[in-house]
C-alpha cells in the first residue's frame, strides 16, 4: 500500500513539474502566449465588431433613368426610401453607371430604358435592369431583393387600378390571393453576425491551440528541450505524467477562455444565444480532442514556422466542412471523411444546434460521444508519438554521452603519451 502511495506521489509529483514547466516557457515565450492568451482574447471581440451590425444597409446604387417618365420617377422614390439602398448617383447613359461601379464607388446600377412606362400602359411587358457587383453578396442581395420589393409593390398597385373592383377587399384578394409569412428559423434576426460567428468562435479555439503548441513543440525542437523530460521517463508510466502535464497546462488556460468565448462574448454584442452554463458540457471533450489532436500534430512540426501555415491554410476549408457556411448534405463524401479528423467539424456542428437551436446534450449525443472519440484516439496516438520522440532524443543524448567519454578518454591518452 505504502509502494501505491508513494507511485501516486511520484506521480502526481512528476505532473506539476510538467504543468509547471510547460506553463513557464508559455509565458516567456512570446509567440507561444500570443497565439495561446493573447489571439482568443481579441479575435472574437474584432470578428463581433466587425458582424455587429448584421445587415448592410444603404447599399450605393446608380439610376441610369431613360424613360424619365412618371412611372420610373416613382420606382426610383421607393427604392431610394428601402433602408437598403440609397441612389447616391444618376447617370446619362450605361457606360458611366459601369465606370461608378468599376470604381468601387457605387455596387449596382438601376436601369429604365426608354420604353418602360409605354410598355407598361400598353400591357406588354416591360423590364428594369439590374446589375449587381457580384464581388459582395451581402450587397447583392440588398440591391437585387430591393429591387424585387418595389416590383412587387408597383406591380400590385398596377392591379388595383386596372381591375374596377368596388371594395378594399377584392383588391387585397386580387393582389395577394394567398397570404405567405416567411419566418427566420434560428436566425431571428436575419444577420450574418447571428449565422457565421459561433462557428467561427469554436473554429478560433481549436486554431489557436493548433498554433500555440505546434510553437511550443517547435521551439522545443529547435533548442533540444526535450532532454529536459527525458530524466522522468525512466518507465512507461512516466510517458503518461508527461502528456497529461502538458495537457492539464492547456486545458486550464482554454477552461477560462472558452467560457470567454461562448458565453461572455456573444452577450456582450448582443448575438441570439441560448447556451447556459449547464448546456456547455460539449466544451470539455471539444477542448481535450484539440489539445491532444494539436499534440499529436506537433510531434510533426520541425521548425516553428510551419505550424503557421498550415493552421492558416486549413481555417477556412475547416469552416467550410463543417456545415456552418455551407450545406453539410452538400458536401462531397469524400470530404466528409476528411473532415472527421478534425475536432472543429463535430464541436462547430454540436454547439450551433446548442446555441441558436436551443438543442440539448440528447439531440448532441453523437457529436459527442465523437469528440470523446477523438480524445481516446489522439491521447494514444500522442503517448505513442512522443514514446517514439523520447526514445530518440535519449539515444541521441547517450550517442552524445559515450561521443564525450571517447573525447575525454582520447585527451587522457594523450596527456600520458607526452608525460
Amino acid at each position: 500500500m505504502s509502494t501505491f502511495l508513494k507511485r501516486i506521489n511520484e506521480g502526481l509529483h512528476d505532473m506539476c513539474y510538467i504543468w509547471a514547466k510547460e506553463m513557464k516557457s508559455i509565458v516567456q515565450d512570446e509567440g507561444v502566449f500570443l497565439f495561446l492568451v493573447v489571439v482568443p482574447l481579441i479575435y472574437p471581440l474584432l470578428y463581433s465588431w466587425i458582424y455587429n451590425n448584421e445587415v448592410v444597409r444603404e447599399v450605393s446604387v446608380v439610376v441610369v433613368d431613360m424613360s424619365n417618365s412618371q412611372l420610373s420617377r416613382q420606382f426610383i422614390r421607393q427604392y431610394d426610401a428601402s433602408p437598403d439602398t440609397r441612389v447616391t448617383y444618376r447617370c446619362n447613359d450605361l457606360e458611366d453607371a459601369k465606370d461608378l461601379v468599376e470604381k468601387q464607388v457605387a455596387h449596382g446600377i438601376l436601369y429604365f430604358p426608354p420604353e418602360f412606362e409605354t410598355n407598361v400602359y400598353r400591357m406588354d411587358q416591360a423590364h428594369v435592369g439590374v446589375y449587381c457587383d457580384m464581388s459582395l453578396m451581402l450587397t447583392y442581395k440588398a440591391i437585387y431583393s430591393t429591387a424585387v420589393t418595389v416590383s412587387q409593390e408597383i406591380n400590385s398597385q398596377l392591379q388595383v387600378k386596372m381591375s374596377q373592383n368596388t371594395t378594399r377587399r377584392e383588391d387585397e384578394i386580387l393582389v395577394q390571393p394567398l397570404q405567405a409569412e416567411g419566418v427566420e428559423l434560428f436566425n431571428p434576426t436575419g444577420g450574418y453576425g447571428n449565422f457565421i460567428l459561433p462557428g467561427v468562435l469554436i473554429l478560433i479555439i481549436q486554431q489557436t491551440l493548433l498554433l500555440g503548441i505546434g510553437l511550443s513543440a517547435g521551439t522545443a525542437r529547435e533548442n533540444n528541450r526535450y532532454k529536459d523530460l527525458v530524466p522522468i521517463s525512466r518507465h512507461y508510466n512516466g510517458l503518461f505524467r508527461i502528456v497529461l502535464g502538458k495537457s492539464l497546462c492547456y486545458f486550464m488556460i482554454y477552461a477560462v477562455l472558452a467560457s470567454y468565448l461562448c458565453l461572455i462574448v456573444p452577450r456582450l454584442f448582443h448575438f441570439t444565444t441560448l447556451i447556459d452554463i449547464k448546456e456547455a458540457g460539449i466544451i470539455v471533450p471539444y477542448i481535450l480532442a484539440c489539445i491532444f489532436f494539436g499534440m499529436f500534430l506537433s510531434c510533426m512540426v520541425r521548425y516553428r514556422e510551419n505550424v503557421i501555415l498550415l493552421v492558416v491554410f486549413t481555417s477556412l476549408p475547416l469552416l467550410f466542412v463543417a456545415g456552418v457556411s455551407w450545406p453539410q448534405s452538400a458536401i462531397p463524401r469524400f470530404w466528409q471523411y476528411i473532415s472527421w479528423i478534425f475536432p472543429s467539424t463535430f464541436g462547430v456542428r454540436a454547439y450551433i444546434r446548442m446555441d441558436l437551436m436551443d438543442a440539448t446534450m440528447s439531440d448532441v449525443r453523437l457529436e459527442y460521444q465523437a469528440l470523446w472519440l477523438q480524445v481516446m484516439i489522439y491521447f494514444f496516438a500522442t503517448c505513442i508519438v512522443y514514446r517514439y520522440q523520447l526514445l530518440h532524443t535519449r539515444h541521441h543524448a547517450l550517442e552524445r554521452l559515450n561521443e564525450m567519454k571517447k573525447q575525454v578518454q582520447e585527451m587522457r591518452e594523450k596527456v600520458k603519451s607526452e608525460k
